[in-house]
């Protein structure tokens, strides 16, 4: 039976506890979630730090505290944003790389914001911040997840790859209907047209925003892929019933995928299957 890698996003670097009071923003919520969400199935943990007024920070040391909070509690495999949230600079999303996790998610190209209060700023990653980015990476043994918001961003992919910045398998995580900053929409369509420009030797993940979630990584189960459910990128249960916490997410996804006839990975099988050292090593 293939294995299924979920990946549970508590927090997320835009809303916070406004838009629903169960989002983790502290680090004791945090570490509290993930040890939830790892009981019921999630292999890694994409973290956003918060400052103690709830405001993103990429200070390393809020990350490390994270870090060693989720650790008393399970192996999860730690996964922490390069991107931050809006406000931070390419040299403050690089510190957070200090706090040194496991993985590390890295936006495969500028983007700009085009709802919501900051609507006409510019989130930029232009090639050779990427480049840089992935070096940092790789020096320090980070695995990448290399994230997709659209066809043109696999320029960038394969970059990356041509110059032997990014490990096999490479991990790709495909992002649709984030319109907040121009991600391709949410539709089974698109989702099946990303995966057929997807390079050799990968392993892909789907994440979708809102109530496409649900249906989207439902269809990345379908076709092979891995999943990521959680209150950064879907607040609610269903239309008009906020989640009462991310590991309802989880139990759920992995309910529908123990349906489907697929086993799910461990926080160390997933470690085996994306190439990551087993925890001690």
């Amino acid at each position: 039976m293939r294995k299924l890698i979920v990946t549970v996003a508590t927090t997320g670097g835009l809303h916070g506890k406004e838009a629903n009071p169960a989002l983790p923003e502290q680090p004791v919520e945090i570490a509290k979630e993930a040890y939830d969400c790892y009981n019921e199935g999630a292999a890694i943990i994409h973290v956003h730090a918060r400052d103690n007024t709830g405001k993103i920070t990429s200070d390393p040391a809020v990350y490390r505290e994270i870090h060693r909070m989720i650790r008393e509690k399970c192996p999860l495999i730690i996964q922490d944003t390069t991107g931050g949230g809006p406000g931070l600079t390419l040299e403050d999303r690089m510190r957070i790389l200090d706090a040194q996790p496991e993985m590390a998610s890295l936006n495969m190209g500028t983007m700009l914001r085009v709802t919501g209060p900051n609507a006409g700023s510019i989130f930029m990653n232009p090639t050779w911040e990427i480049e840089r980015f992935a070096r940092v990476m790789q020096e320090r043994g980070i695995k990448a997840e290399m994230e997709v918001f659209s066809h043109a961003m696999y320029r960038e992919v394969q970059n990356l790859i041509i110059k032997g910045l990014v490990d096999k398998p490479y991990y790709i995580n495909l992002v649709l209907g984030m319109k907040y900053q121009g991600a391709i929409d949410a539709t089974p369509k698109h989702l099946l047209s990303l995966i057929d420009f997807l390079p050799s030797d990968c392993i892909f993940n789907v994440s979708a925003i809102g109530g496409s979630q649900l249906p989207l990584t439902t269809l990345s189960m379908l076709m092979g892929g891995m999943v990521r459910v959680g209150m950064e990128d879907n607040i609610y249960y269903r239309k008009g019933e906020l989640a009462h916490s991310n590991a309802q997410l989880v139990a759920r996804t992995v309910r529908i995928a123990r349906e489907l006839g697929l086993e799910i990975a461990s926080p160390e099988e997933a470690r085996a299957m994306l190439g990551i050292p087993p925890l001690g090593v």
